[in-house]
């Protein structure tokens, strides 16, 4: 059957994450209250991308957007291609950053395409969602808690990605220094060993569990539930000034860890009063982001074009 596409425009809000969480490697993740708003409308033609905010000046403007491209992968699988379309990218999530920039985009690409085919939603459930985002992005660990907000543990079976979405306690509270200096994921897993001692991995799926419990319980375990021995380590000589932000906040009883492949750092509870990381880092604290994203009919308002980040607290 041909596809019908919607009149008029849809947006869509994605929320920034943060993945791995220390020992939950590629499996766990947090949604946290920093957003992109993305809007896209089907034209006669062509592909146009309007960038404000992070990114701006810098992103392409055409069909190699990673929003664009991700909408065009989903049209693909929904059965058909719109004539062109019409973007407009309001970014707060740092770029290559660790804050889950490139998962926000694709989340957003697929769930705009599904929003604009009139029968989407059938031909396109949640679940094939979650499966075809994962696999644009090779991995689920940001796309599952940009999905589905909140803590997220995710993996893969034969027929893809799956995950569930756990509330989180109240006394977790995310802090995210952001340096200026950014990093690839790709770099990032280049460092990593092709195995590890079984001590290791034995250590990190107690933690690991461990993590649940403190993250959606007892966070008076978030410190111990994060020590990890699988990829920061390892990562840690590309990322001096984050490997040292990790151990300074862990010296003083802070549950922090590498944000996703870095190089932000997560605190998953307060700093204490004083503390101070350098002029090199940006402090936000945020609020965990229960909802995930959210898909909306018509074009971005004015608060949504607001390019600075509201919910930060500096």
């Amino acid at each position: 059957m041909p596809l019908t596409f919607a009149s008029g425009p849809v947006r869509v809000r994605v929320p920034a994450t943060s993945a791995n969480l220390g020992p939950g490697f590629d499996a766990l993740g947090l949604a946290l209250g920093l957003h992109d708003d993305v809007a896209a409308e089907v034209t006669s033609g062509g592909v146009r991308v309007a960038v404000s905010g992070e990114g701006g000046g810098e992103l392409p403007e055409d069909d190699r957007h990673l929003v664009a491209r991700a909408m065009r992968a989903t049209f693909d699988v929904l059965g058909g291609q719109p004539p062109g379309l019409e973007l407009e990218c309001v970014n707060r999530i740092p770029q290559a950053r660790g804050l889950g920039s490139s998962s926000a985009a694709i989340v957003a690409g697929v769930l705009l395409a599904r929003a604009l085919v009139s029968d989407g939603p059938e031909r396109l459930d949640d679940d094939a969602v979650l499966r075809l985002t994962a696999e644009i992005e090779g991995h689920p660990d940001n796309v599952a808690p940009c999905l589905l907000g909140g803590f997220t543990v995710a993996w893969t079976e034969p027929a893809g990605a799956r995950a569930v979405s756990l509330p989180v306690a109240e006394g977790v509270r995310p802090t995210v220094f952001v340096p200026a200096e950014r990093g690839l994921t790709a770099t990032a897993r280049a460092a990593l060993p092709t195995t590890v001692p079984h001590a290791d991995a034995a250590q990190n799926a107690g933690r690991a569990a461990l993590l649940v419990h403190a993250l959606t319980t007892e966070p008076a375990l978030l410190l111990p539930a994060t020590v990890d021995r699988l990829h920061q380590n390892y990562r840690a000589p590309g990322m001096p000034g984050t490997a040292a932000l990790v151990s300074a906040l862990r010296a003083t009883d802070v549950a922090a860890v590498v944000s996703g492949a870095g190089p932000t750092v997560l605190a998953l509870s307060e700093p204490p009063t004083g503390f101070q990381a350098g002029t090199d880092w940006q402090v936000w604290r945020l609020s965990v982001e229960a909802r995930g994203a959210s898909v909306a009919r018509g074009r971005l308002g004015h608060a949504e074009r607001d390019p600075v980040a509201a919910g930060r607290k500096s």
